[in-house]
């Protein structure tokens, strides 16, 4: 069994508090660059970053196991290192890595989805989201599996691509799409019927997450399977036609289509002993529509028909649950988890978000793990989330979190507290500007309630992020200056950024402080500074703490 060492010098409090402000970054460019964090009126969090020991924490790039440091950081990998105190080659690596040395396509699921097609003379479906971002999928993994599936002769492959405008620029789905057509039709050229079949908007079709929301699941079925949607001759007169109905509509919230044939039939419904691969490498937004395809008995959704296909996802999106059982790159290996540790250790946890960030601070928290260490010790509270646009209500669940934060807080129940607040990540990938500084400004009349409560009940406070992004709300020029559209106004940014998020720590009493000598610092050093703090040696491996107890 897992055991950690008690610290010689002992606890520094009995009761800890992380809180994840998820996509809080910290850049010293001000509002006229999109700063919202700079711009909302939050007095008592900038009171604490401004008195209490505060440090900058790396969260992007190599510091969180992405290929490198031009990689943004992503609420996934960011909570797998928060919770496991060590940096692991992530899902856009590891592809990478397996499409590089062939590992991929020599493994048995590929070969087996390859063999379906040849055997059965059908076809090869990808779905999956269609633009570089590298926080769900890369484009250029898609292009690498349909160039394989050609060199080992499948000849009838159908592309279901979800838009993006989320991970990269809010409207740039054609700077994507026209390129594809080209290489598409250097494929086709050489007598590979290959068509792109469906598509919509990642928040209108098949990505949802934490069971939020199946009618996106369902709607996204129905374009790709069933061939139901709105008809077009091609996926450039969909984009290009629902932007002239609705000029404001940004990529991810781009209704659904389907591509026809010259009489309007869909050219490419999904059939039996079709063969599928979800080539989405990150795993929240993909454990449902996998479920889809493999579970026959569903009961979350309507399906007109089951198709008996080969069905496999680009990884493993839940290691416990198996979901899906057929996959092409194995995930990440994450052992030892701080949870894992303090259960092991009899201290009691509590961890409580919203559903947009459940997951998090849960599944992802704990290594890519689902259930508990131990139920006995651990509390998981979901919060379920409103199915809006987030901008539409930029408070979203914070007050009912804090609420429930409060009570547990005053509980004494639980040594370690962890707790996820979603505004500023998903009302900044809105690219609301107004919006996200309401939330932000919001969370702050949040945080005044619990560092009151952590002053009652002498609980340290530690406050960080994953990742930023409302930090960074406008493109930004080489120079680092807002990029401006036509009408001047700025170009909105919708994606995560590569700036650090800031750690602070706030101490009731005023005695602990922060090393401020501690080279390469970033979120694996996190988990260390919470053991420190409850008392306990950080096991080997793991990144140093922050804690100074000189």
């Amino acid at each position: 069994m897992l055991t950690l060492k008690k610290h010689p010098k002992g606890a520094l409090t009995k009761q800890v508090l992380l809180i994840i402000l998820d996509g809080v970054g910290y850049t010293e460019k001000g509002f006229e660059n999109g700063n919202a964090v700079a711009k909302a009126n939050m007095p008592v969090l900038k009171g604490l970053w401004k008195h209490h020991p505060t440090v900058l924490l790396k969260a992007h790039g190599t510091a969180v196991g992405m290929p490198s440091d031009e990689d943004m950081g992503n609420s996934e990998v960011g909570h797998n290192v928060l919770g496991s105190g060590r940096i692991f080659d992530q899902g856009a690596k590891l592809v990478s890595q397996s499409i590089e040395n062939g590992s991929l396509f020599t493994g048995p699921i590929w070969k087996k989805t390859i063999n379906n097609c040849l055997q059965n003379q059908s076809t090869f479906h990808f779905i999956g989201l269609f633009s570089d971002g590298n926080v769900h999928s890369h484009i250029d993994h898609l292009k690498a599996l349909i160039d394989q599936a050609i060199k080992e002769n499948v000849k009838k492959i159908r592309l279901h691509i979800l838009l993006d405008g989320r991970d990269v620029p809010e409207k740039s789905a054609l700077d994507y799409l026209i390129p594809f057509e080209s290489y598409l039709d250097n494929h086709r050229n050489n007598g590979i019927d290959i068509q792109i079949a469906s598509g919509g908007g990642r928040m209108e079709l098949t990505m949802d997450r934490y069971d939020a929301d199946w009618s996106m699941v369902e709607r996204g079925w129905n374009h790709h399977v069933e061939g139901e949607g709105r008809i077009f001759t091609s996926a450039k007169e969909a984009i290009e036609t629902y932007r002239t109905e609705n000029p404001s509509v940004i990529d991810q919230y781009l209704p659904g289509f389907v591509i026809g044939d010259a009489d309007g039939k869909p050219v490419g419904k999904i059939l039996d002993n079709d063969s599928v691969v979800f080539f989405n490498f990150r795993g929240d937004r993909a454990i449902e529509i996998s479920r889809a395809f493999t579970e026959e008995n569903l009961k979350l959704m309507n399906r007109k028909r089951f198709p008996k296909v080969e069905f496999a996802g680009m990884m493993q999106y839940d290691g416990d649950l198996f979901i899906p059982k057929q996959y092409l790159v194995a995930p990440p290996a994450i052992d030892r988890t701080m949870g894992e540790y303090f259960a092991n250790e009899g201290v009691a946890q509590y961890a409580l978000s919203e559903t947009q960030k459940y997951g998090h601070v849960t599944f992802f928290w704990n290594g890519n793990r689902s259930g508990y260490f131990n139920q006995s010790l651990e509390t998981y509270e979901e919060v379920k989330s409103d199915i809006i646009p987030f901008d539409q209500k930029p408070e979203m669940k914070a007050k009912e979190i804090t609420d429930n934060l409060v009570l547990a807080l005053t509980s004494h129940k639980y040594p370690f507290l962890r707790v996820n607040y979603a505004n500023g990540d998903m009302v900044g990938h809105t690219g609301n500007m107004d919006a996200t500084i309401k939330g932000l400004e919001y969370l702050d009349l949040c945080l005044e309630r619990i560092k009151k409560i952590c002053d009652d009940t002498n609980t340290v406070l530690c406050i960080t992020a994953d990742h930023g992004n409302a930090d960074e709300m406008y493109q930004l020029d080489k120079k680092g200056n807002a990029q401006t559209a036509k009408d001047g106004k700025p170009v909105p940014k919708t994606s995560h950024t590569l700036n650090p998020v800031q750690f602070v720590l706030y101490d009731p009493q005023g005695k602990i402080q922060l090393k401020t000598d501690l080279n390469g610092k970033g979120l694996a050093n996190v988990a260390a500074t919470m053991m420190d703090l409850l008392g306990f040696e950080a096991p080997e491996g793991y990144h140093p703490s922050l804690i100074d107890r000189r």
